[in-house]
């Protein structure tokens, strides 16, 4: 595909060095690609003035090479959770103020002392909470592949921003899935790093953990590490933090020999819509023509234990960060049901709760490490669910199972998400109604550098973003 922004970031980085491409061409490509598309998907947010963007793009062109950084130049929307001085933090709810941020946050400086242009923010839902990006404040966004179905979540802005070429990278975060169903969805890569190699922001409580974590999105693996490599380290005066991963010449793995353990629905534990096992069992075919063995395993965990830690140190950890909004009358009124119930519920565990329901969050982690002493990965699919009809919150059954929560759809990312384990969402094709699905590659936890050489071996053999992108009319 010879369009500009469909390109890897990593290689405009490079060829506006050598004097290729100009800072003011790619900014000029992706304003309009913004102007073109943007109206009819929401994917961009509270756009900054495209005249502002041109000359901060033509000071980029300016910088001698030798003081460029890695993102040099490259037009970023950042997700609608995260401050970016002078833009509003709408966080998609009419209960949060609409003033300008007074200062970057950590994660925006990193990316803003890298190169990175910032042209606005990415849509979310409403606290991004659920994984479909619908709010009162600026709507819904649209999966480019069927504008009828929704574009996942909390980074649905985001994945949908990458996927038509509106931006070549994207920012997010991932407390149940946030990273990696809006890039199962929209035909994009979107990777949870381990828990600490992305550091939250160092304010407020910085010992219990949160479930969540910042993360990259891309059209391809390697500008998954080329973004990660700006994002992570750690920062004085947050603990339990990760040394930066070794992400330099990032290398396809060679699937020869490695041994890949497959999840599947947990023992007819986890329900899924027809289609989505079936498309994930070929791709797993297609890792084993490349080399790979592939053994089906039987649960390794009890799926209700871990429901209910997840659960309820969500809910716990939700309370905490935006118990606010329901101790003020008005902002109150104005929160939707899933904020209410996660508030809630996390008021309403005790101490002892909490310290059960991290038990058994430690018994999982200190599984997970036998495992990965078998196996090289683990697989799972990234959602249970095809994408769904935009005009409704969240799936009420998958496959003749009543969901019982607003989030119990989402039930396969618990896994992961709840001792904060690497893993990378993969395309893997589209099911027989058009839309576009992916799987995770699970590592150990620290183990970052190995499931993104994986997700490169698979990135090689399949290039799904550029073999079947969204049709684009420009």
């Amino acid at each position: 595909m010879t369009d500009t922004l469909f390109r890897p970031a990593y290689e405009l980085v490079t060829d506006m060095a050598e004097g290729k491409l100009s800072a003011v061409e790619l900014m000029t490509a992706s304003l309009d690609r913004i102007e073109a598309m943007n109206p009819e998907l929401t994917a961009v947010v509270a756009q900054r003035d495209r005249g502002e963007l041109l000359a901060e793009a033509s000071a980029a062109d300016q910088v001698p090479v030798a003081q460029r950084g890695k993102l040099h130049g490259i037009p970023m929307a950042v997700k609608d959770l995260t401050d970016v001085k002078g833009l509003p933090t709408s966080m998609g709810s009419l209960a949060v103020s609409l003033s300008p941020a007074t200062r970057d946050a950590l994660l925006v400086s990193r990316m803003r002392k890298a190169g990175a242009i910032f042209t606005g923010k990415t849509n979310v839902p409403e606290m991004g909470l659920g994984s479909h990006s619908y709010n009162d404040v600026y709507g819904t966004t649209l999966n480019p592949y069927a504008h009828s179905v929704s574009a996942g979540g909390s980074s649905g802005g985001a994945g949908v921003a990458l996927a038509t070429g509106m931006q070549t990278l994207a920012d997010g975060s991932d407390m149940m899935g946030s990273l990696r169903n809006p890039a199962a969805w929209n035909n994009v890569y979107g990777f949870r790093p381990s828990f600490g190699v992305v550091p939250r922001e160092p304010k407020g409580d910085v010992y219990m953990h949160k479930l969540s974590t910042p993360g990259p999105m891309a059209r391809n693996v390697r500008d998954i590490a080329h973004l990660l490599s700006v994002q992570a380290g750690g920062v004085p005066g947050l603990p339990h933090t990760l040394p930066k991963p070794d992400l330099a010449h990032l290398l396809a793995s060679d699937l020869r020999g490695k041994k890949i353990g497959w999840l599947a629905d947990w023992g007819g534990a986890i329900p899924y819509e027809t289609g989505i096992l079936e498309q994930t069992e070929a791709a797993l075919r297609q890792l084993e023509s490349a080399g790979a063995e592939v053994v089906e395993l039987p649960p390794p965990f009890s799926r209700d234990a871990l429901w209910d830690s997840w659960v309820g140190l969500r809910a716990f950890a939700n309370a905490a960060d935006d118990g606010h909004l329901l101790d003020d009358p008005m902002s109150a009124e104005l929160v939707k049901p899933a904020v209410r119930y996660e508030i809630e519920l996390g008021r309403s565990l005790s101490a002892m709760d909490v310290q059960r329901l991290s038990e058994i969050r430690s018994d999982w982690f200190r599984k997970t490490h036998e495992l990965f002493d078998q196996f090289d990965a683990l697989i799972l699919p990234t959602t249970q669910v095809f994408p769904f009809a935009q005009d409704i919150a969240y799936p009420t059954e998958v496959n003749g199972v009543t969901m019982d929560t607003y989030h119990r759809w989402m039930e396969v990312m618990v896994p992961v998400s709840l001792i904060g384990l690497p893993s990378l969402s993969v395309p893997i094709g589209f099911g027989e109604n058009g839309l576009p699905i992916g799987m995770q590659i699970i590592g150990r936890f620290g183990d970052d550098r190995k499931v993104l050489e994986l997700g490169q071996a698979w990135h090689d053999v399949t290039d799904w973003p550029n073999t079947q992108p969204p049709k684009i009319y420009l």
